[in-house]
């Protein structure tokens, strides 16, 4: 089994790779640190499962992952995040991964996931099932962050977390006037005045 592992922490990548051997002896695993090296291993190599960091610097694993449907490339993709799975799972989702998983998950249930997913499936815990439940259900009513971009999201909870415009877009390798941009949106959107009422909206909304 080929199996690409992209995520920037090292300590994590040998983690998953002594999870990974244990279960499938047969193991031939790859590792990228960042979306350049994912692209260029998902494009050169046929892979079974990509395990894919939404946070890594730069471009994130979300738009890699977009980057990577864009190009016509199939692998399953199993997104990992440190991310509450109500927020961004749908996203990822929809964006075309076969499954998220929180990086606190217990080995067992990270080969369950990998498990299902090689077998063609979707994988979702029963708290994203439930929430997709709601989304559907309850259209009208859906919190105001979901009607956020992905990006827009992404730099939603960057400026909650306390960062600056200019650090922000080192961050994420865009310009200040983007970023500058993408926040005057989100608080229309969000029907907001200012960075406070966007940090107390984002914390009241478990956001950050």
């Amino acid at each position: 089994m080929n199996v690409l592992i992209a995520d920037d922490h090292a300590i994590l990548r040998k983690g998953l790779i002594e999870i990974l051997k244990d279960a499938y002896p047969s193991l031939r695993h790859y590792e990228a640190c960042n979306s350049a090296e994912t692209l260029h291993i998902a494009r050169k190599y046929h892979l079974d499962l990509i395990l894919l960091d939404i946070s890594m610097p730069g471009r994130s694993g979300l738009e890699t992952l977009k980057q990577i449907r864009t190009e016509g490339i199939q692998t399953p993709i199993l997104i990992l995040s440190v991310q509450p799975e109500d927020q961004y799972a749908v996203r990822v989702l929809r964006a075309g991964a076969s499954g998220y998983l929180n990086k606190d998950s217990a080995p067992e249930k990270l080969l369950t996931a990998i498990d299902q997913i090689l077998m063609g499936k979707k994988y979702i815990s029963i708290e994203v099932a439930s929430h997709l439940a709601q989304s559907f259900s309850v259209k009208s009513n859906k919190d105001l962050y979901e009607t956020l971009s992905d990006r827009e999201f992404q730099v939603l909870k960057l400026i909650a977390s306390g960062k600056t415009v200019s650090e922000i877009a080192v961050e994420i390798s865009l310009t200040v006037n983007t970023i500058s941009t993408y926040r005057s949106r989100i608080l229309d959107k969000l029907h907001l005045k200012n960075n406070a009422e966007l940090t107390k909206y984002a914390i009241e909304n478990h956001l950050v």
